[in-house]
Protein backbone atom coordinates (compact mmCIF):
# COMPACT_ATOMS: atom_id res chain seq x y z
CA UNK A 1 0.00 0.00 0.00
CA UNK A 2 1.44 3.36 -1.02
CA UNK A 3 0.81 6.37 1.17
CA UNK A 4 1.27 9.87 -0.12
CA UNK A 5 1.34 12.80 2.28
CA UNK A 6 2.15 16.42 1.63
CA UNK A 7 5.38 17.74 3.14
CA UNK A 8 3.46 20.75 4.44
CA UNK A 9 1.00 18.52 6.31
CA UNK A 10 3.81 16.38 7.68
CA UNK A 11 5.80 19.38 8.89
CA UNK A 12 2.67 20.94 10.42
CA UNK A 13 2.06 17.74 12.38
CA UNK A 14 5.67 17.76 13.59
CA UNK A 15 5.38 21.38 14.75
CA UNK A 16 2.10 20.68 16.55
CA UNK A 17 3.65 17.69 18.31
CA UNK A 18 6.68 19.75 19.29
CA UNK A 19 4.46 22.49 20.72
CA UNK A 20 2.39 20.01 22.73
CA UNK A 21 4.98 17.46 23.86
CA UNK A 22 8.43 19.03 23.80
CA UNK A 23 7.74 22.46 25.18
CA UNK A 24 8.21 24.41 21.97
CA UNK A 25 6.54 27.75 22.52
CA UNK A 26 3.97 28.99 20.01
CA UNK A 27 6.03 32.13 19.39
CA UNK A 28 9.06 30.06 18.44
CA UNK A 29 6.94 27.95 16.11
CA UNK A 30 5.59 31.11 14.47
CA UNK A 31 9.15 32.39 13.92
CA UNK A 32 10.05 29.06 12.28
CA UNK A 33 7.03 29.33 9.98
CA UNK A 34 7.94 32.90 9.00
CA UNK A 35 11.52 31.80 8.35
CA UNK A 36 10.17 29.12 6.00
CA UNK A 37 8.14 31.70 4.08
CA UNK A 38 11.11 34.03 3.73
CA UNK A 39 13.43 31.19 2.69
CA UNK A 40 10.90 30.11 0.05
CA UNK A 41 11.13 33.52 -1.60
CA UNK A 42 14.93 33.81 -1.33
CA UNK A 43 17.64 32.75 -3.73
CA UNK A 44 18.32 29.58 -1.71
CA UNK A 45 14.83 28.18 -2.48
CA UNK A 46 15.83 26.20 -5.63
CA UNK A 47 18.67 24.53 -3.73
CA UNK A 48 16.37 23.60 -0.84
CA UNK A 49 13.77 22.28 -3.26
CA UNK A 50 16.28 20.06 -5.06
CA UNK A 51 17.65 18.80 -1.73
CA UNK A 52 14.15 17.99 -0.49
CA UNK A 53 13.31 16.25 -3.76
CA UNK A 54 16.48 14.18 -3.55
CA UNK A 55 15.83 13.14 0.05
CA UNK A 56 12.21 12.20 -0.61
CA UNK A 57 13.24 10.24 -3.68
CA UNK A 58 15.84 8.37 -1.65
CA UNK A 59 13.29 7.59 1.08
CA UNK A 60 10.67 6.46 -1.43
CA UNK A 61 13.14 3.96 -2.91
CA UNK A 62 13.56 2.15 0.42
CA UNK A 63 11.83 -1.23 0.33
CA UNK A 64 10.78 -3.02 3.50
Amino acid sequence: MALSISAVVLLAIVVILLVRKSGLKAGHAAVCVLLGFYMASSSVAPTLRSFTTSVTSMISNIRF
